[in-house]
């Protein structure tokens, strides 16, 4: 880790690179939360008596399993899927399904690892897990889309359960491949257990407020920084990688805030436009067409496209990476410094790496980790979980001001615990330790299990 780090904090991390070899995200997670809990040991002496990191750092459960389906040609496809049930502590495994050719067990465990103290921070009573699939949804038929969800769940409905393991969605996951997972979970346990998985469609269990959760959070968690420092959104460039859910509903609220989105990417590059992003433009390419990013330059006159490239050289006051993991670099983030970016909020679960989370932290820009900025989909996750258990449904109005409350606390919550533990304005130590303190209580309620 670091030469300051003390040594008793290395050894877990060394333990941890030893049993999960080759799984970099994983390594980079856990270091990262590591490294803000040496102050909690040295006030709880108890932590390191019964192993509780070591403990929280291994999952209670991994399932790898086949998923064998056919194409619409006839063709055999074998892909390979993945659920970690990390820690159910504090309520049931909650955490959502990622469909990307770049998923394996590190990922997954990186992912779950994360969603164990952004969980926490929620203050709702769910645990940590995280699944999915090797397998793309990028250019298949909703009958082939269809078929592979149909195998996937005929596997994992045997560890699902309202009450045991909740999941969602994630990249490559939405309300289509939600929908084809319970219909088959529903069809083999002859239940309609609506609590069993979120971000369900409207009609059938699904919460308002849902599919904006997590951009709408992301903003809602920047205004509170912002407003400690007595500043706001009012007049701001802010620019917000992605083009997917996350990102969209970032530039929805920003743009409600009183800010201006000027650029937004895909995986073949960026948009700049200096009016400020066209939301209904951007969600008929991405939501309704699945085009890429391109077709919003061909049809607003005021955007330019950009190939590839880093969107990270768009000059702007606020940073929402909102795409996937570590994709803000150690110089990228040197750029945002020097055209004068004061806030990075990560909308993506660990977007930035930690190289450039150092830069930006050295140089005095406000940073928010994606465990507290982006837990408003699993807030509202768990919000939806609370209207299906009770047969009931919430206006847009109302989800959308629990929405705001829960991330007006983590932030609260963050803030005061970075001040408690010596680090005023450290919203990764905060975060880090507001998490795990509330993770470990419960873990050493429950005894040695």
């Amino acid at each position: 880790m670091n030469g300051s780090v003390p040594a008793r904090v290395q050894g877990i991390y060394d333990e941890v690179l030893r049993r999960n070899r080759g799984e970099t995200e994983f390594h980079q997670a856990v270091r990262e939360v590591l490294e803000s809990l040496a102050v909690v040991l040295d006030r709880h002496s108890e932590y390191s008596e019964m192993k509780t990191v070591e403990r929280i750092c291994e999952p209670e459960r991994q399932i790898i399993f086949r998923v064998p389906w056919q194409d619409d040609r006839g063709e055999v496809q074998i892909n390979r899927g993945f659920r970690v049930e990390f820690n159910s502590a504090l309520g049931p495994y909650k955490g959502g399904l990622r469909f990307h050719p770049s998923v394996d067990l590190g990922i997954v465990k990186f992912l779950g690892f994360e969603q164990i103290f952004k969980n926490a921070l929620t203050g709702m009573p769910i645990g940590g897990g995280k699944g999915g699939s090797d397998f793309d949804p990028k250019g298949r038929s909703d009958a082939e889309v269809m078929r592979f969800c149909q195998s996937f769940m005929t596997e994992l409905y045997r560890h699902l359960g309202e009450y045991t393991d909740v999941p969602a969605g994630d990249i490559g996951v939405g309300t289509r491949e939600i929908g084809y997972l319970f219909g088959q979970y529903k069809r083999i346990t002859n239940r309609y257990e609506s609590g069993v998985i979120t971000g369900k469609g409207l009609g059938w269990g699904g919460a308002l407020v849902r599919p904006e959760a997590t951009g709408y959070g992301a903003v809602f968690f920047a205004q509170a920084m912002m407003e400690a420092a007595g500043e706001s959104f009012d007049g701001r460039r802010v620019v917000v990688s992605g083009s997917g859910n996350v990102a969209v509903y970032a530039v929805e609220k920003v743009h409600q805030f009183g800010g201006t989105v000027v650029a937004c990417s895909d995986s073949s590059g960026y948009v700049v436009d200096e009016k400020g992003i066209d939301l209904d433009v951007l969600k008929q390419v991405k939501e309704v067409e699945r085009s890429r990013i391109d077709q919003y330059a061909e049809r607003v006159g005021t955007a330019q496209f950009v190939a590839g490239g880093s969107i990270w050289d768009v000059p702007c006051d606020v940073a929402i990476p909102s795409a996937t993991q570590n994709e803000l670099g150690e110089d990228a983030a040197r750029t945002l410094v020097q055209n004068g970016c004061r806030y990075v909020v990560e909308g993506a679960n660990m977007p930035t790496t930690p190289d450039a989370v150092r830069v930006l932290r050295e140089a005095g820009t406000a940073f928010a980790p994606g465990k507290a900025a982006n837990a408003g989909g699993v807030a509202t996750s768990a919000l939806e979980m609370q209207q299906n258990a009770s047969r009931d449904r919430w206006t847009f109005e109302h989800s959308e001001t629990r929405l705001e409350e829960i991330m007006r606390s983590i932030h609260d919550r963050c803030y005061a615990t970075a001040e408690e533990y010596g680090s005023p304005g450290d919203l990764v130590l905060g975060a880090n330790v507001a998490g795990f303190l509330q993770v470990a209580e419960a873990v050493h309620a429950h005894g040695l299990i």
